[in-house]
């Protein structure tokens, strides 16, 4: 299904992830091919051109931990919080500078209303995985909350360092079973 730039965005169902945003790196300036990005990061921007093509990349991207993804019900986050905390990332470009989107631009791409938006933040908030701070401007009073995700990186560490660990548990078992010289006998071979 072609959806147009200007059309309003499908709305998110049941636990599927709406991919209703396009995120917006233009602010963000990478150095041209083979200029002061290592040989794995030009690798994996190669390989997320060609899955997602080079325009779609060149429009902009969001980094965001799989380990969120695959944990998210031991987090207690449904496909709102999810898409939510995408929105977030999506502005959060340097670490000193956190993200501070507007309520009301989240629920315009994700097809909900504002309230449901400030109802989810909040709700991630009271279970400590973000927090919101106010920002203010003298000349113009209140601006849109500051965004930081201390708790959540926090709730996921240890997830990820058990990933970390599983994974070279795998990978050390896969050598092992490459430089082994004879089968593992089990009990049933022994028997026969």
């Amino acid at each position: 299904m072609a959806v147009s730039p200007s059309a309003s965005p499908p709305r998110l169902i049941s636990s599927v992830i709406s991919c209703t945003f396009i995120p917006d790196a233009t602010q963000i300036k990478l150095p041209k091919r083979g200029a002061a990005m290592g040989s794995e990061t030009q690798e994996q921007l190669k390989q997320n051109e060609k899955k997602w093509t080079q325009t779609l990349m060149k429009a902009g991207w969001t980094v965001f931990p799989s380990v969120i993804l695959d944990r998210q019900q031991a987090f207690g986050l449904d496909a709102l919080d999810i898409n939510i905390l995408l929105h977030l990332a999506k502005y959060w470009w340097y670490s000193d500078n956190p993200p501070h989107p507007s309520k009301q631009s989240i629920a315009e791409c994700m097809g909900v209303s504002k309230s449901t938006v400030q109802r989810r933040i909040a709700h991630m908030e009271k279970d400590g995985l973000i927090s919101r701070r106010p920002r203010f401007e003298p000349k113009y009073g209140q601006k849109t909350n500051s965004y930081h995700f201390d708790g959540l990186i926090k709730a996921a560490t240890p997830f990820a360092e058990e990933a970390i660990a599983s994974k070279a548990q795998q990978k050390e078992e896969a050598t092992q079973r490459r430089t082994r010289k004879r089968p593992v006998r089990t009990k049933d071979t022994e028997e026969d």
